[in-house]
């Protein structure tokens, strides 16, 4: 185990991908910041995360991930990134495309937290591919020199929500996921099937999603007339402000979900064989994770007294 540097002056984390894997990391953004109360810390995001960034609290300054196209995209990030006169980069990402942006700051490398050959303080535990996100990644800070890594935290993340018009009593249901995953997807009958029931017992389902979900939550509204359908109201802010209120929270594997299970929501999320809840399943202090091999074989009743057993 490596130690930390001392004067360490400015500071890159890296982080892009998905909802679900931004949430994974705020628990090692909180840790860098804790570690490192001095220092001047730029995040390298994605768009969609630049502005819940800004608003942590957590970072100096947030960058917005291009991805460069072509030889003079590369050679203006590589002029961003040496202008920035880091001194260390965390790489939370360990992808190759984030290996580059560390190799794109040759020949005055900044101390590595990473996986990239030549890194300073490499994350080189055998087992990390094996390991659930968030123990691989505070595996990783562990080795840079950085003990303690709390669990995310989403206290901070408050909305108003009274332009909703939401019910005295409500559950979420996440119906969304990847186009491209939909075997990852609960079929959208069940969540109807689902949605009727809570209606019955007095809980008004809540259905959230992007526009990209409409086709499956307006299916769920149709069957289901006292669903309150969220699709594309809310954002993320929102949507933690949400999932403290609700009673319950049922949804694929998907990023919401993570939010959901770290805002302290009670959870259970839908696997199918297409992902494995040991690698990056959604941790929190109520999450239920049922994982059968395809989902069109779990039907609502199971669900529902998975639901039951949380409350």
């Amino acid at each position: 185990m490596a130690d930390l540097p001392t004067g360490l002056k400015r500071v890159l984390v890296i982080k892009l991908g998905a909802l679900g894997d931004f949430v994974q990391a705020m628990g090692p953004f909180q840790a860098i910041r804790t570690a490192l109360p001095q220092s001047e810390i730029t995040l390298l995001t994605t768009k969609p995360f630049a502005g819940l960034a800004e608003r942590s609290g957590w970072f100096d300054r947030v960058w917005v991930d291009a991805r460069p196209r072509g030889p003079l995209g590369y050679l203006a990030l590589r002029n961003r990134l040496r202008g920035g006169g880091f001194d260390m980069v965390f790489d939370l990402q360990t992808s190759d495309r984030s290996a580059l942006y560390w190799w794109l700051m040759w020949p005055d490398r900044p101390y590595l937290s990473g996986i990239a050959p030549g890194a300073s303080h490499p994350h080189d535990n055998p087992a990390r591919d094996r390991m659930h996100t968030l123990d691989r990644q505070r595996d990783q800070l562990a080795r840079a020199g950085i003990a303690e890594v709390p669990m995310p935290n989403a206290a901070w993340m408050n909305a108003d929500l009274s332009a909703l018009a939401l019910p005295q009593r409500f559950g979420l249901l996440v119906p969304g996921g990847a186009p491209h995953r939909p075997e990852k997807r609960w079929p959208a009958d069940r969540y109807a099937a689902l949605a009727t029931r809570w209606a019955a017992g007095g809980l008004t389902p809540v259905l959230i999603g992007t526009a990209a979900d409409a086709e499956w939550t307006s299916a769920i509204a149709a069957a289901c007339p006292d669903a309150l359908d969220l699709t594309g109201r809310t954002d993320l802010l929102q949507l933690a402000s949400l999932a403290r209120r609700a009673e319950i929270a049922v949804g694929n594997d998907t990023g919401p979900m993570h939010l959901a299970a770290v805002a302290g929501c009670r959870c259970v999320v839908l696997y199918s064989h297409a992902s494995d809840p040991k690698l990056c399943g959604q941790k929190g202090p109520q999450v239920t994770i049922l994982r059968v091999p395809n989902l069109t074989g779990l039907n609502e009743m199971d669900v529902l007294a998975a639901c039951t057993a949380l409350a």
